[in-house]
């Protein structure tokens, strides 16, 4: 294979009044032409910084590049260029026409007051001398090539008018729009349903093979890496841990921390009591000098997975007893519609049917699973249970209670025993308010304890409860890291001390590390103040490892229903079927049959 990129020693750091930040610190790695490189590794890993610095878009300040070299080898010269030492004006003639980016989040890297065949057209213009009409070709063939349903329609539409995976795609057609060499993808496929990730990652293979680009892949979920990657990297606090093989990763890993990132996954063919974390691999010190000292712990990944697998004749009893009470929770034939067309006078002609004729119960205890992809219904479902979405019919009775037709003045009550963990924790917190008083808010509008110093404690207690301490109290959402501001909001949650939690997607925007942390937070205090939960998800991995029984969404109406691994050991349609396929499972059989195709 012949070399296309060279990394040798790259040091990128950000320097603030708190110090310097050595983000990516001694890196060294190869991309040769026509193959994917994997990069994987949690938040602050210093991926994402490695990919941007390839491309000269790091910040200065804070950030900049102090040291190594990036060697790109075009096509047709003989010797490489250094794109550290290029200038700005020269990197841009490489920046989209030789290394082009496709980032995490479409919709922040889409103009909203353009059109998306514009913003394309905007892109090949400025790097090709075309007309108009000519860019605006190459556009639509190129939105055809992505497989976008209707160019000519996504042409003109803005991006709010197209969904998650259809403004990705958007992304990818940019990306491509100058026939680069090197396509760096930054966790395209994070906040997607499952099957539009498998049609992306589809997608981005076949691409690179009509276009014989290389492609490097980031993101933090090692089962992705397993579908796409011919090699893999993994970081860890700005450094390579440990590089080589896809097969020869997933099969014999040598590193903890990447023993770690494949055990935290959620499997799917046992049942575990909790996840395994990085922390049952690896310990981590700080040294003298600042650098971190990781000690290997002795067992392996076998011993610590049998360690926390769950018998069968364990999973049974849970189950009998559960299910010989009374349902804390009775939904019958519930209807929320949307309207989706009105006429002149505001009458509505249409409807949006987002929850259609839904029918199930919820025993005390336990977890009823609700996944599905985007628009299935399942989040309207969790907002309607609580009131915070109007139903259009049907009755819910939670504790003996019908909630729909209940006086709002009653409701209040009704909050303390029923709460929910949205899925963005950053936007569900306020910016202003610290952390203890953000939990201690309900609790002073319920009149839970006699006064705020009693309040306080509690809230302390909470913190602590959650893995987070209680010197926090005084902090704001901006000073900790996604997971830690997760793990607030289900403190919040629990200061009412409620009977009933439903999670909206409350582990998708994770880390797989963070998440399995979060995850086992949630089945600890469920075991220790015996909650009821509804888990929403799209990842239907994450959804059979928390959930006892599980419904399967799709346009408002119930799919299946079941035991949760009665569902996934034999789904009943076609539906269920195309989800469970969909996930990326990692397994060493399909990496090896992936890797024969392809060489």
């Amino acid at each position: 294979m012949r070399k296309l990129l060279e990394v040798n020693n790259l040091k990128t750091y950000f320097t603030t009044g708190e110090g310097t930040t050595k983000a990516v610190d001694d890196v060294t790695f190869e991309l040769n032409r026509g193959e994917t490189v994997g990069i994987v590794g949690e938040s602050g890993s210093g991926k994402s910084v490695t990919s941007l610095s390839a491309m000269r878009l790091i910040p200065d300040p804070p950030g900049k590049i102090v040291g190594g070299e990036i060697l790109y080898y075009e096509k047709g010269k003989d010797a490489a260029v250094d794109l550290v030492q290029v200038s700005e004006q020269e990197m841009r003639h490489y920046r989209g026409n030789e290394l082009a980016m496709i980032f995490q989040e479409p919709m922040t890297s889409l103009n909203p007051v353009f059109t998306c065949g514009n913003q394309v057209t905007e892109a090949i213009r400025l790097h090709q001398k075309v007309s108009k009409e000519e860019a605006k070709q190459q556009t639509l063939e190129l939105f055809a090539k992505v497989q976008l349903p209707d160019p000519p329609r996504v042409f003109g539409a803005y991006p709010h008018q197209l969904s998650g995976g259809q403004k990705q795609r958007v992304m990818i057609a940019m990306a491509l729009s100058c026939n680069p060499d090197i396509l760096i993808a930054d966790e395209p496929t994070t906040a997607l349903d499952v099957t539009v990730q498998k049609t992306i990652l589809e997608l981005m293979n076949d691409l690179r093979r009509e276009i014989d680009a290389s492609i490097i892949f980031i993101t933090h979920d090692l089962g992705v890496i397993a579908e796409i990657a011919d090699r893999v990297i993994v970081m860890y606090k700005g450094k390579i841990v440990e590089q080589g093989n896809v097969y020869d990763i997933f099969s014999d890993p040598q590193h903890p921390y990447t023993k770690g990132l494949l055990a935290c996954r959620p499997p799917l063919d046992y049942r575990m009591h909790k996840l395994p974390v990085v922390s049952d691999f690896m310990d981590v010190e700080i040294g003298k000098d600042g650098e971190r000292i990781i000690t290997e712990k002795e067992s392996s990944m076998e011993k610590v997975i049998e360690s926390v697998k769950v018998k069968p004749e364990e999973l049974k009893a849970r189950h009998d007893e559960m299910y010989a009470k009374e349902p804390l929770l009775k939904v019958r034939n519930l209807q929320t519609w949307f309207p989706s067309k009105k006429n002149f006078f505001g009458k509505p002609l249409d409807y949006v049917k987002a929850v259609d004729d839904v029918s199930f119960d919820v025993y005390p205890g336990e977890t009823l699973g609700l996944v599905g992809e985007s628009g299935c219904g399942k989040t309207t479902l969790g907002r309607t249970l609580l009131r915070l979405q109007k139903a259009r019919g049907g009755e819910v009775i939670f504790d003996g209670n019908s909630i729909l037709e209940m006086p709002k003045k009653d409701l209040k009550d009704l909050r303390k025993d029923m709460q929910i963990i949205f899925q963005d924790p950053y936007s569900s917190l306020n910016p202003r308010m610290t952390i203890g008083n953000a939990i201690m808010e309900p609790m002073q509008v319920h009149g839970v304890l006699e006064n705020d110093d009693a309040r306080r404690a509690r809230v302390e207690e909470l913190l602590e409860t959650v893995s987070l301490e209680a010197r926090h109290f005084t902090r704001y959402p901006h000073e900790f890291s996604g997971g830690q501001r997760q793990r607030i909001c289900i403190a919040r949650a629990l200061a009412l001390n409620p009977k009933f939690i439903v999670c909206d997607e409350s582990v998708s925007a994770l880390d797989v590390s963070v998440q399995a942390q979060v995850l086992n937070l949630l089945i600890d205090l469920r075991k220790k103040f015996d909650f009821t939960y509804i888990f929403i998800s799209h990842d239907l991995s994450v959804v059979k490892f928390m959930s006892d029984r599980m419904i399967v969404m799709n346009k408002g109406k119930i799919e299946e229903m079941g035991l949760a691994d009665e569902i996934y050991a034999n789904p009943q349609t076609p539906y269920t079927q195309k989800l469970i396929s969909a996930i990326p499972k990692g397994r060493i059989e399909d990496i090896a049959a992936r890797m024969t195709v392809t060489s």
